[in-house]
């Protein structure tokens, strides 16, 4: 396995491919951002390491209130023509107080902002700990968690980095800015474009209406060829770390089971020096050094392994090695030390013509695609909110979920691995289907599973021939034969058996629902009544359990919670198709799915034993 660079595709753990080397994505669309993530060679190359504080690192959180402006002027380029990024941001005009992480859209009561489609201004002052401004041997590094969906950074006015893609981080070594005279604070200036291309992931369209006896002049309107809020700012963590000026760059882990033996095959990257010496050690939860090597690649062996599996959550917890990498070198300026340390899960995955195999046996999806769609959040980070989804996904007994349609906060990804979540982690290419890159990420790692979803004719879909599991969306009784629930089972046999007798791969429902809208009710069931949506969950059920006992490998409701759309006729404030609003109380569905997904864990939970029904890694698919 080739190291992962940042916006690349690889895979591991969710902890290990969010921990640095291991950023791996479905169906290979994330290939394509490989030269726009990047962002003009100006962000950092190398290793991406999740920023872990440990004796040689530290880190200063910079969430909290920004200073922001959007530009309203007519051509959005006021702030760089007038160069914003160069004395604070409120000597320029008037700014408001923005939190960070959030969205910039729901937080105010301007329409305008809500709306607004063009270039945003946040600005920071950082205040610095001497030791990191005074000494030459520790390397700073400003990390940004997420910004949608261009960004250009600035630090004391001067140009930092810039990056294209707006679900993954990026970083820029400032140590020569923060290192240069007597300074004890920075300036972080970070301007945000939301505008969407047809070039851009998720793509869009901007129309300019010019009629002028309908529309002011210059007027124009965000097209999207999606059916979710294009929400707009620093979503994730702000943040300041640092390292020593040699340091490990990125860890790639790949694991693996030879009969009662795990396997940690471990490589190693360094920056800053070449010559250096490494120690690597595997530890198990009580601490405990079940394995150790030494230099930039080899394997460990762990007799008698605890395998990751996913388990729900509080009942049993997912198992979780910590792989510690220790390095030393000798500099001109004397010794250097870096400490890092990785969460890993032992596991396997292999998939057949009927089955999905975790550690060889099968396993059955249960779960829910979610959005990270909050409230006046938006799509800010939020530990609340994700820990109480979490106790959500363990009410219900799901054990995965989807990140509908793009990657999630890297925290979210090793809560996963912790609680034993299974992920499908979705790049932000929806709609589009591009076999040069499903073939692209089989080669950077030809043991993960590669998926897409589909809900195209089984005769004409151009993806389906070229992944390993087939993801099926079917909204039937509700985009066709609208309230007409008595079709349900024959057309969803039918949808099954047709792809399975054309491709002969295992099949998962990856979207299957009806909107929603809490309290109301009807009986007999009228479409947006929560008695519909639960008779039309049965119906799928009844389907669900038949074929799951031949080549059907999973079912994801559509969709965990409420979330914003765009406005349109057919949608009545957002998206109403979640078994939870979007205050996360259940509507009467959930209930339902609860019954059956504990059914589902029962039935599945006495294959395995204590020391042998723990398997994985969690996120299986690309």
């Amino acid at each position: 396995m080739r190291r992962a660079r940042p916006g690349t595709a690889a895979c591991g753990t969710a902890a290990e491919r969010r921990a640095g080397g291991m950023h791996w994505l479905p169906a290979g669309l994330w290939l394509a951002l490989g030269p726009l993530l990047w962002g003009c060679g100006l962000a950092l190359q190398g290793g991406m390491l999740y920023p872990r504080e440990s004796p040689s690192r530290e880190r200063k959180e910079l969430d909290g209130l920004w200073s922001f402006r959007a530009d309203f002027s007519d051509n959005r380029r006021q702030g760089f023509e007038q160069q914003w990024y160069r004395a604070p941001l409120r000597e320029s005009g008037p700014i408001l107080d923005m939190p960070v992480p959030s969205s910039f859209n729901d937080v105010g009561q301007d329409g305008r902002l809500r709306r607004f489609v063009g270039w945003v201004w946040y600005e920071r002052e950082a205040i610095l700990p001497q030791r990191w401004t005074q000494d030459p041997g520790t390397r700073v590094v400003l990390r940004i968690g997420s910004a949608h969906y261009y960004a250009i950074v600035w630090v004391n006015g001067v140009h930092v980095a810039e990056h294209e893609g707006g679900h993954l981080p990026f970083e820029a070594d400032i140590s020569k800015m923060v290192q240069t005279g007597p300074l004890s604070s920075c300036r972080i200036t970070i301007a945000i474009n939301n505008t969407l291309t047809p070039h851009t992931l998720p793509p869009g369209t901007i129309l300019y209406k010019t009629d002028t006896s309908k529309y002011p002049k210059g007027y124009f309107v965000q097209n999207t060829n999606f059916d979710f809020f294009n929400y707009a700012g620093l979503h994730r963590s702000v943040l300041l770390y640092t390292t020593p000026t040699t340091y490990i760059d990125d860890i790639t882990v790949t694991p693996g089971v030879d009969q009662d033996t795990g396997l940690v095959n471990y490589q190693i990257f360094i920056q800053g020096s070449e010559h250096f010496q490494l120690e690597v050690r595997l530890l198990d939860k009580e601490g405990k050094v079940v394995a150790q090597g030494t230099g930039g690649q080899g394997q460990l062996q762990v007799p008698s392994a605890y395998l990751w599996w996913p388990y729900l959550m509080h009942e049993h917890p997912a198992y979780l090695y910590s792989l510690e990498v220790r390095l030393t070198a000798q500099m001109a300026a004397g010794p250097v030390s870096d400490f890092y340390t990785l969460p890993v899960g032992i596991r396997t995955v292999a998939v057949t013509e009927s089955q999905f195999l975790i550690n060889g046996k099968p396993f059955y999806f249960h779960g829910v695609n979610k959005h990270e769609d909050a409230d006046i959040r938006g799509k800010g980070f939020d530990w609340p909110l994700l820990v109480k989804d979490f106790n959500l996904l363990l009410w219900l007994g799901a054990n995965a979920l989807r990140t509908s349609h793009y990657p999630y906060a890297e925290e979210v990804m090793q809560l996963c691995d912790h609680s034993g979540i299974v992920v499908i982690d979705e790049s932000p290419g929806v709609g589009i289907v591009l076999t040069t890159l499903i073939a692209h990420t089989k080669a950077l790692d030809p043991s993960r599973p590669v998926t897409f979803v589909t809900n195209s004719n089984f005769e004409a879909d151009l993806g389906a021939p070229y992944v390993d599991v087939i993801c099926v969306n079917s909204y039937y009784s509700w985009y066709h034969d609208y309230g007409h629930m008595e079709v349900i089972q024959l057309q969803l046999v039918t949808q099954f058996e047709n792809w399975y007798r054309t491709y002969q791969k295992p099949i998962i429902q990856s979207e299957y629902g009806a909107e929603t809208i809490a309290g109301f009710h009807q009986d007999p069931p009228l479409m947006f009544s929560e008695e519909y949506q639960k008779g039309l969950l049965e119906q799928y059920h009844v389907v669900l359990d038949q074929k799951r006992k031949e080549y059907v490998v999973g079912e994801l409701i559509w969709n965990f919670a409420d979330f914003m759309t765009d406005q349109s006729p057919q949608r009545a404030i957002g998206n109403k198709k979640g078994i939870f609003t979007r205050q996360r109380q259940p509507k009467g569905a959930a209930f339902l799915l609860r019954e059956r997904y504990w059914k589902l864990a029962n039935e599945t939970s006495d294959h395995w034993s204590a020391r042998k029904a723990q398997c994985l890694g969690n996120s299986l698919l690309t």
